[in-house]
C-alpha cells in the first residue's frame, strides 16, 4: 500500500476522477463486532452469538454490521490518501451508501478509494469520494458509498 500525499488542499481538485488508491486489507473480527454492539446498542443474535448464527443464520456465523464497516471508512482512507496543508477534516456525511454482501466475522476487508468531485464551498474544499469495500473471498462489495469531506486549509 502506498499513501498518495497531495501537497495541498487545493491539489484535491487534480485528482479528481481518479482513482487515489487501495488501503491494506482490515481483520474484522468477532471482538470488534461485539464491541461495536455495545457502542451502539445493537446486540441482534446474527452479529454477537455465534451459536445460534451457526445454526439459524445463512451466513453461518456471526456478521458485522453494516455500520461498523461503514465506520471503518476513516481508517481505510488514512492508509490511501494524506491531504497536506489542511488545519482540519470535518465528516460532512454519506451519499448512496449499500452494503451488498455481509462481512463475516474474522474476514477482512478493503477499500478502493476515488476522488468523484472537489469544490471551493466558503472556507473550506468539499471532497466526495467514492468507496467500495471488498470483503476477501466475496464476489460482491460489502460496502459502496460516496464519503463527503471538507477539508480546511490553514
Amino acid at each position: 500500500m502506498t499513501i498518495r500525499v497531495v501537497p495541498s488542499v487545493d491539489a484535491l481538485k487534480h485528482l479528481v476522477g481518479q482513482e487515489i488508491g487501495v488501503s491494506d486489507w482490515f481483520l474484522v473480527t468477532q471482538e470488534r463486532i461485539s464491541q461495536f454492539a455495545g457502542t451502539i446498542e445493537d446486540r441482534q443474535w446474527i452479529h454477537v452469538d455465534r451459536d445460534r448464527a451457526e445454526r439459524e443464520s445463512p451466513y453461518r456465523t456471526t456478521i458485522a454490521h453494516g455500520f461498523l464497516t461503514l465506520s471503518l471508512l476513516g481508517h481505510l482512507m488514512n492508509q490511501v490518501i494524506d491531504v497536506r496543508g489542511s488545519r482540519m477534516s470535518v465528516n460532512y456525511g454519506t451519499n448512496r451508501v449499500r452494503f451488498p454482501a455481509a462481512v463475516r466475522a474474522g474476514s477482512r476487508i478493503r477499500a478502493r478509494v476515488a476522488l468523484d468531485s472537489a469544490r471551493e464551498v466558503s472556507d473550506s474544499v468539499e471532497a466526495v469520494f467514492s468507496f467500495t469495500v471488498e470483503c476477501e473471498g466475496s464476489e460482491k462489495p460489502c460496502c459502496v458509498a460516496e464519503w463527503v469531506v471538507r477539508f480546511y486549509p490553514e
